[in-house]
């Protein structure tokens, strides 16, 4: 006959256990991912005895590579924008006298990393540097071939530490 960890690992996830998985990613600590996901009695077990299941860790797993994709495609796409973006916008502020802020919020204004406005009335802008916004692109594309996820280990080592605290764990 199966455990009751045993049956719970092979269904699916409820709403709280998904919650729990989110809020644990946001936190990393497993009694407020409890807490903020609903787990009202003893949340700090509650949290614990999720991280011991396997179907939980899976979509800690899953809903954290997914969040590491997307965080390198904004940080490829900011790049991508710095390196190849139009500066044209740029131009026409520092020369546009008067402007309102309607007009500001239209434009494109990405790659100013400064504005200055001394008190001769004139105005410096500084964009970001392109050439090394390109670079960073180009380290982005080598350290997503080479890379592997260690968040999964991280997280597995910290389970084998849960399940058996005061233990030191040897090396894999």
């Amino acid at each position: 006959m199966k455990n009751l960890s045993e049956t719970r690992s092979c269904r699916e996830l409820n709403k709280k256990e998904v919650m729990f998985c989110h809020y644990y990613i946001l936190t990393g600590d497993a009694k407020e991912a409890a807490i903020r996901s609903g787990y009202k009695t003893s949340p700090g077990k509650k949290g614990t005895e999720l991280l011991l299941n396997k179907k939980v860790l899976e979509k800690i797993e899953s809903m954290y590579i997914e969040k590491r994709k997307n965080l390198m495609y904004r940080a490829t796409s900011g790049y991508e924008r710095l390196a190849f973006g139009s500066i044209s916008d740029s131009i026409k502020l520092l020369f546009s006298e008067n402007l309102r802020p309607e007009d500001l919020e239209k434009m494109d204004l990405f790659n100013i990393s400064e504005i200055k406005k001394p008190k001769d009335g004139a105005m410096e802008i500084k964009f970001f540097d392109r050439l090394r916004a390109l670079e960073k692109l180009e380290q982005i594309d080598v350290s997503t071939h080479s890379e592997k996820e260690p968040f999964y280990y991280a997280l597995e080592q910290s389970m084998k530490k849960l399940a058996s605290p005061g233990k030191d764990l040897p090396e894999d």
